[in-house]
């Protein structure tokens, strides 16, 4: 009962504060609505697409919110500002803003059309700075103010075959250390960046894939609604950095420990997925808004194991890439003697 009341004490601090979310009618993103709606803020929800953001204003004032939608394509610099300056005038302040926006093309590097390509780049790098130099003046403004990124795990290891979607993580995550350094004589000021594991939303179902890829969310990902309650906690008590998963803290470590090795088996396990001539070549919403669903969770190629499952199979993976990294350390060194 301590913990229940100690959560609603906190959440009372965001109580008719002003959110404005990229992304935000569906997945991680809807979620992230729906959570800052329970904590009591006014809601600006941002997307591409007008039938998501008609869905996702009325589930936000169904929960007692007062919500606002904007059609906005983050890639476009005029469309961030006026969404910026609509959320100014929705309630006079912004107090947090949750660049969450994202698409994703997976694929052979050569196979993906270099316009989806640099979509992807505009869409997730230039998204997120066209919502940090908007917003950034505002919190400048009123002495205080949170920015809180959705960056992913993919901000310290690159994805399989997703090459232009990891390098925009590593950039996010660059512009996100630069900014704090840049906001470090601001005390009220917080740039806070989220790196989650994979999330069992509807990203997957709508993102782009080539090379005959055909993939389903894996078993070990992660609810979409813990990821939002991060991101209602971050804008209470805003930390730089936060890892919110065990699934991404362990892959961190491990990628930190055995880079090469991991990038090279989870390419291998990705080649298996492609198949020779499937039908499967799509863009996604990397060009265009999301079609339907426009729901929080997506399809899964396995039921969701329960937590000490997921706990021994990510030490079983560990122990692994343990055992090949002795192995691999063995062979070199043999052959170091040998010459």
């Amino acid at each position: 009962m301590e913990t229940i009341a100690k959560q609603d004490q906190d959440y009372g601090k965001l109580q008719g504060k002003t959110v404005v979310i990229t992304g935000g009618t569906s997945g991680v993103g809807r979620a992230a609505a729906e959570a800052f709606a329970l904590a009591g803020c006014n809601v600006v929800i941002a997307a591409r697409g007008q039938q998501g953001l008609d869905e996702t204003v009325s589930l936000v004032r169904d929960l007692g919110a007062v919500a606002l939608g904007v059609p906005t394509d983050v890639s476009n610099a005029e469309e961030v500002k006026n969404l910026a300056q609509q959320a100014l005038q929705f309630n006079g302040r912004i107090d947090i803003w949750v660049n969450n926006a994202g698409v994703m093309a997976s694929g052979k590097f050569e196979d993906i059309p270099v316009e989806s390509m640099d979509q992807v780049v505009k869409t997730n790098l230039l998204g997120f700075m066209h919502g940090a130099y908007n917003v950034l003046p505002i919190f400048k403004r009123q002495g205080e103010g949170v920015l809180i990124n959705n960056v992913s795990i993919g901000g310290y290891m690159p994805a399989p075959y997703s090459t232009a979607y990891s390098s925009t993580k590593f950039g996010i995550r660059g512009m996100v250390e630069g900014l704090q350094g840049e906001v470090s004589n601001e005390p009220n000021i917080h740039i806070v960046g989220l790196y989650p594991g994979i999330q069992r939303s509807t990203g997957n179902m709508h993102s782009a894939k080539y090379s005959g890829l055909d993939f389903k969310i894996p078993p070990f990902s992660t609810d979409p609604r813990e990821l939002a309650a991060q991101m209602v906690e971050a804008a209470i008590n805003p930390k730089k950095s936060i890892v919110t998963d065990g699934y991404a803290a362990t892959m961190k470590f491990l990628y930190g420990l055995f880079p090469k090795t991991i990038i090279n088996t989870a390419s291998a396990v990705m080649r298996l997925t492609m198949k020779p001539h499937a039908e499967t070549n799509t863009d996604g919403n990397v060009r265009e808004p999301s079609d339907d669903p426009h729901r929080i969770y997506g399809e899964l190629a396995l039921p969701v194991p329960s937590k000490k499952t997921k706990t021994l199979l990510m030490m079983g993976v560990g122990m692994g890439l343990g055992y090949l990294y002795m192995s691999s350390s063995k062979k070199c060194e043999r052959k170091r003697l040998k010459k």
